[in-house]
């Protein structure tokens, strides 16, 4: 699928809770849609396995990052008439989702905000 295609779904379930993404997708009528609901649902299933086995319900869990990015391109060949051909490109996407937890797990403290360093140009 074409990373045009896909941000178009991504950027509807970006920021969202994941359950909140997950019903969205549910009833997206986009391809892009089913693609995305897998992987929320492996991403989901990997946080589990990263926070040993705990229970996804009872953390606010969130999509705090997704990036779609342009894939390589398949080249197919298909026949037309007179014996010439035309290439026909299949695309392909990468996509990054992030899921994090809004409530911290036992144990983890609340992480300061980083200063940022605001640097000035002249154009």
């Amino acid at each position: 699928m074409s990373a045009r295609k896909m941000r178009l779904v991504a950027d509807i379930i970006r920021g969202k809770d994941a359950d909140a993404a997950l019903d969205i997708l549910k009833f997206t009528r986009k391809e892009a849609a089913t693609w995305l609901e897998k992987l929320l649902l492996s991403a989901i299933d990997n946080w589990e396995q990263k926070t040993s086995g705990q229970d996804p319900d009872e953390y606010e869990l969130y999509i705090s990052e997704i990036l779609v990015n342009q894939g390589p391109q398949l080249k197919r060949i298909r026949p037309v008439p007179f014996g010439r051909a035309h290439r026909i490109r299949k695309h392909t996407c990468h996509v990054k989702l992030v899921v994090d937890n809004r409530v911290y797990l036992p144990g983890e403290e609340e992480q300061e905000g980083v200063d940022e360093e605001i640097v000035e140009t002249e154009g």
